[in-house]
């Protein structure tokens, strides 16, 4: 009867955790006991309940651990991507492409009209609309780039905390189970839910003490974080220039050593991934066009003169002079935002009506000055919008793939571990029988024994 009783309560334990998250369905193992000799025969002495057990394939688990690491990496890679393919998206606003084109069409008005001040009152209009898309889109761009900084410090500090929550799981695990005669089902499933969850933010390798039961964990094969009963911190630092950088302690309060590039999985893995080489090289190719621009037309302007007779000087200007070019400090002169007849469209002095100027710079459009004479400047950024986009596109189908895998993974697992409510109800009326007629037995046996006390007194 206590046994079956036990059996009852394991399947309504079952039951009422079959929507727990990383709940294996568990079951009695019954054991017969050892039989008694009688003469000749050996007669049965019933049953006993050997343990109970999780019912879990623990392979399933570490393939399930790896994919669902995989998929939080793509998922992260994914959501940057879309970002950065907005920020720089021509279909559906007027983006840098646009602006590009107006601003050498106003030159061309110019050329038309070269002593029209409405000419270059648009001229000026186009080139500060220039200036502020290139502008707008470097600050998206920077933006992602900060959110992946943003991204990894949460992620590490979720790690950390997971860490401390693993090793803890780990003593009440090996306290259970230290006489040999229990099993922590429950502990064990919330480990393993544990240790899933660190695989979205990191790389991670364990492995369990067959003795103690407990598993040491480590992360991006650098950092031991769990190790038995005992835990270790990630530490995240700023670079200079605002990048997030991962380090580890060697021993409490000893030396920190840079850990970032162990780190290719998970959010972390992901955020690293888009930080350091998606969204730098867009920065790169966006300013590298933005200086090309500014460069050949600032060197075509030099060479005219402006309504007043005087030599050209730079229409684009850097706000600070002594650093390296930089799309935050791009702007148009001062001079020509304050005067438009600073604007140079003449090649000669005292020309009325010469526009050669104009039109030099107007033909800067079609002419191919990026990457060595290999595209013009409108080529050259559609060719970036390009890459984005065919990244994104292919971000998308690894993504719903990956997805699909670990779809199937999960419905595998809960075909092995999962709680089924027919089975469970199925096996409450087995058990409910089977203590009914223990009853039985023990009231058919209490009869007999009274029978022969009876004969006693009689």
């Amino acid at each position: 009867m206590a046994l079956n009783q036990s059996a009852i309560q394991t399947t309504s334990h079952n039951i009422t955790n079959k929507s727990t998250e990383g709940f294996s369905r568990q079951k009695v193992d019954f054991q017969t006991n050892p039989s008694v000799g009688e003469g000749r025969f050996q007669i049965g002495t019933g049953v006993r309940m050997a343990n109970i057990s999780r019912v879990n394939n623990p392979w399933i688990e570490k393939q399930l651990e790896s994919e669902n690491s995989n998929f939080s990496r793509l998922d992260q890679k994914n959501q940057a991507l879309t970002r950065l393919e907005a920020a720089m998206n021509e279909q559906n606003v007027k983006g840098i492409n646009t602006a590009i084109g107006n601003f050498f069409n106003s030159f061309r008005e110019l050329a038309n009209t070269p002593e029209s001040a409405v000419a270059r009152t648009q001229v000026r209009e186009a080139g500060m609309g220039l200036v502020k898309q290139f502008q707008d889109a470097h600050r998206q761009i920077a933006e992602v780039k900060t959110d992946m900084n943003k991204n990894i410090e949460v992620a590490i500090s979720e790690v950390n905390a997971l860490a401390k929550e693993v090793s803890k799981t780990n003593e009440k695990i090996q306290q259970i189970e230290i006489s040999g005669s229990d099993t922590a089902n429950d502990e064990r499933d919330h480990r393993d839910m544990l240790l899933k969850k660190m695989s979205e933010k990191v790389d991670i390798t364990y492995a369990e003490d067959t003795k103690t039961g407990m598993i040491n964990v480590t992360a991006g094969k650098a950092a031991v974080l769990v190790a038995g009963t005992s835990f270790s911190q990630l530490k995240t630092a700023s670079d200079p220039d605002g990048s997030m950088k991962i380090m580890h302690e060697l021993s409490a309060g000893g030396t920190q050593i840079d850990i970032t590039d162990r780190f290719t999985q998970g959010k972390v893995g992901a955020s690293l991934e888009v930080r350091d080489q998606t969204t730098q090289s867009m920065l790169d190719n966006l300013g590298e066009l933005a200086y090309n621009v500014a460069n050949e037309v600032n060197r075509a302007h030099r060479e005219g003169y402006d309504r007043q007779n005087i030599a050209g000087s730079n229409f684009f200007e850097l706000k600070d002079p002594t650093q390296p070019f930089s799309v935050e400090n791009m702007a148009v002169a001062a001079d020509i935002v304050k005067d438009v007849s600073r604007i140079a469209a003449a090649a000669k002095p005292n020309a009325p009506g010469d526009n050669t100027v104009a039109n030099l710079i107007h033909n800067l459009q079609g002419r191919r000055m990026m990457e060595d004479g290999k595209y013009t400047f409108d080529d050259y950024y559609n060719s970036k919008v390009s890459e984005i986009g065919i990244l994104t596109q292919r971000s998308t189908s690894e993504l719903d793939s990956q997805r699909n895998t670990l779809e199937q993974l999960h419905n595998i697992r809960e075909s092995i571990s999962g709680v089924s409510l027919d089975e469970e109800a199925a096996k409450l009326i087995e058990y409910q029988k089977s203590y009914e007629a223990s009853a039985r037995l023990v009231k058919t046996a209490d009869e007999m024994f009274d029978t022969i006390l009876n004969l006693k007194r009689l």
